[in-house]
């Protein structure tokens, strides 16, 4: 049977599915993306996440064996909505935003270059859902809070500019309540084929929409993809509450305000009429955390460098893609003495989990199926009757399937 949807897409692969039950008539995605923790943390040792552990958790499915598929964050979220795998910007977060240079397509679509915002012929679940008819939604946590950083709707650097959205913002005078939106959190505004056209301004938004868009199914999109600010989804901050250690506005921080963010939210999406109907609410984080974090001088430079080391465990017979290798070493500078440096063993971000809700989705399932963001991107696609866009075309890669979808 061919893939449906597929229309002149770059990166969209018609062939055989793979032979799995159908999808149950899920008609309303909610996606929310936290931010650096590792499974063993978020699922284990840690008490700074009581909600998502002990009340979220046994409400429906939680997958142990789901992987990041890349450091940093950036290229995890173009992972997500296109199937694209890493480039040497993304996935160094994309300091300057400019453009990817494409030189061509692989023979399953994967764009050949470098750079951040992709051209317009390389698409996203965003515009699939829009050639079959569907809404979709991405709700931005204090998008727009300070202006001169970036706009309250389709937030994003000038084309060639410094990022100033890659820092925290304290409160101010000017801007009482900081800004702490991370452009690189937001995959929608790293797409030509969405800024560029004007729906990326309405439907690119804050996150206050979102309580109004849930008052009723007609207003709901049938993808909400929903991104904390940079304290929220745990990025900043380590949870401790101690001096020094949270975020800039003074909130702890880690899983502990990721936690605090959830009881918010969580309620309001599990209340909404389209939820309640036919909604699938995914909580998941863009990356492990699990590093071996050493400090000293470098031998070559005489710089303080801090240096990470990433394991990169992968599942799902991830690809490396075209435009890096592994293991890699990236260098961040932190200001003239001093740098951060990455090291890249594996080709993916270790494993991190998830939870998943839904009325199709029995209380308490354990699901021990391997998954990553490419196939979450997948599973998304087959509830909409979508084709396949980049790596969520792998062969053999598995959609949920019912080892999630446990009630019908």
């Amino acid at each position: 049977m061919l893939m449906s949807g597929c229309v002149a897409l770059a990166g969209c692969t018609t062939g055989s599915r793979n032979a799995v039950p159908a999808p149950p008539p899920l008609r309303h995605v909610f996606i929310i993306m936290l931010e650096n923790q590792d499974y063993k943390d978020t699922f284990g040792s840690s008490t700074q996440d009581p909600y998502l552990m002990n009340t979220l958790r046994p409400m429906g499915a939680q997958l142990t064996q789901y992987f990041a598929t890349g450091h940093q964050s950036l290229d995890n979220y173009i992972a997500l909505i296109s199937g694209q795998p890493s480039s040497l910007q993304t996935q160094g977060d994309c300091e300057r935003y400019k453009d990817f240079q494409m030189s061509g397509l692989t023979a399953d679509g994967l764009a050949i270059g470098d750079g951040c915002v992709y051209p317009a012929s390389v698409k996203t679940l965003a515009n699939q859902l829009e050639s079959a008819g569907y809404s979709w939604k991405g709700y931005m946590e204090d998008m727009g809070n300070d202006p001169s950083r970036e706009s309250e709707s389709c937030g994003h650097p000038a084309l060639g500019d410094l990022d100033r959205t890659q820092n925290p913002q304290a409160p101010s005078a000017a801007v009482p309540m900081g800004d702490q939106y991370a452009a690189r959190h937001d995959p929608f505004v790293y797409f030509h084929a969405i800024i560029d056209t004007p729906r990326c301004a309405t439907q690119v938004v804050r996150l206050e929409q979102l309580s109004t868009d849930l008052a009723q199914s007609a207003s709901t999109p049938n993808l909400a993809f929903i991104t904390p600010n940079l304290c929220h989804d745990g990025h900043d901050g380590d949870g401790s509450g101690a001096p020094g250690r949270g975020c800039v506005n003074g909130e702890p921080g880690g899983l502990r305000s990721a936690d605090e963010f959830l009881k918010t939210w969580v309620p309001r999406i599990l209340a909404s009429p389209a939820y309640q109907r036919d909604g699938l609410l995914i909580i998941t984080f863009d990356e492990s955390n699990a590093a071996s974090v050493t400090t000293g001088k470098d031998s070559v430079s005489g710089m303080k460098m801090t240096r990470a080391v990433f394991a990169g465990a992968a599942c799902c017979n991830q690809q490396n893609g075209p435009n890096v290798t592994r293991p890699a070493i990236i260098d961040f500078p932190v200001d003239e003495q001093e740098f951060y440096r990455l090291e890249l063993t594996g080709i993916g971000g270790d494993r991190i989990g998830a939870v998943l809700l839904s009325p199709f989705i029995k209380s308490g399932t354990v699901s021990e199926v391997p998954y990553n963001h490419y196939a979450l991107l997948r599973s998304v696609e087959d509830l909409f009757g979508l084709g396949h866009l980049g790596y969520a075309a792998q062969p053999g890669l598995a959609p949920f399937g019912p080892d999630v979808y446990t009630r019908h």
